[in-house]
């Protein structure tokens, strides 16, 4: 597991807490931006899955 993995899944869970806090105040603006943290945290946890699988895929 790399840096952007664990950074990105820390992302994920801030941005369901904001999401979950908006929810429940009826906040739509930190709703939105939980669901932005969520989409950004994903993406870089995926970014960090390419390039585990490419360091693996190197003989």
């Amino acid at each position: 597991m790399n840096k952007d993995q664990v950074k990105g899944t820390a992302e994920k869970v801030k941005g369901k807490a904001n999401e979950a806090v908006g929810k429940m105040t009826g906040d739509k603006a930190q709703e939105a931006k939980g669901q932005v943290q969520q989409g950004a945290g994903e993406a870089r946890k995926q970014y960090g899955d390419v390039k585990e699988d490419v360091k693996k895929s190197q003989p």
